[in-house]
């Protein structure tokens, strides 16, 4: 029963017409053979107030003014790939899991929702990869360099005064 069950499964699956690249249309991806729009239609039927916008483009202040920032006034600043409750890459997760172990405040952006916050990032550190990890101003690098960091106790002395002032508050 199982046999049959897993055989009808995969061949279920095998079945499933692939996306293939004539397919393939700007601004949709492909998924389980759905087409899903990355897009937002200019639909005259909605009202401004739930139209999406991108707040740091409204602002008026320049993205790599916002990187200076997030830099600047957060203890410890990741760049990664999703946010530190649901990280969508592998080493954005590990280097969450690292930093959590110190119980320091975590402030994040999520580069995937802003294609230009991530080319300001990696202007502003000259680093190609995320996550990108900055502590007290300072760039770190990724989730390797926290990972050796960490096995080799040099994180700790990098985080105690954060975890220090995290306690006496």
């Amino acid at each position: 029963m199982a046999k049959s069950l897993s055989n009808l499964l995969f061949k279920g699956l095998a079945g499933l017409p692939a996306a293939r690249s004539s397919r393939m249309v700007p601004g949709f991806y492909y998924q389980h053979g759905m087409r899903y729009s990355t897009s937002v239609p200019n639909d005259p039927d909605t009202h401004e107030d739930f139209k999406p916008t991108n707040k740091l483009e409204s602002s008026g202040i320049s993205l790599k003014d916002v990187v200076e920032q997030d830099v600047q006034q957060n203890p410890v600043m990741i760049y990664m790939k999703g946010v530190p409750d649901l990280p969508q890459c592998g080493f954005s997760a590990l280097a969450v899991r690292v930093l959590n172990l110190y119980n320091v405040p975590l402030s994040a952006r999520n580069i995937l929702e802003n294609v230009e916050l991530k080319s300001a990032v990696k202007s502003f550190s000259n680093w190609p990869t995320f996550p990108q990890i900055f502590i007290k101003g300072e760039f770190i690098g990724g989730s390797d360099i926290i990972l050796n960091l960490h096995q080799s106790g040099e994180l700790k002395e990098k985080l105690k005064d954060i975890a220090a002032n995290q306690k006496t508050e």
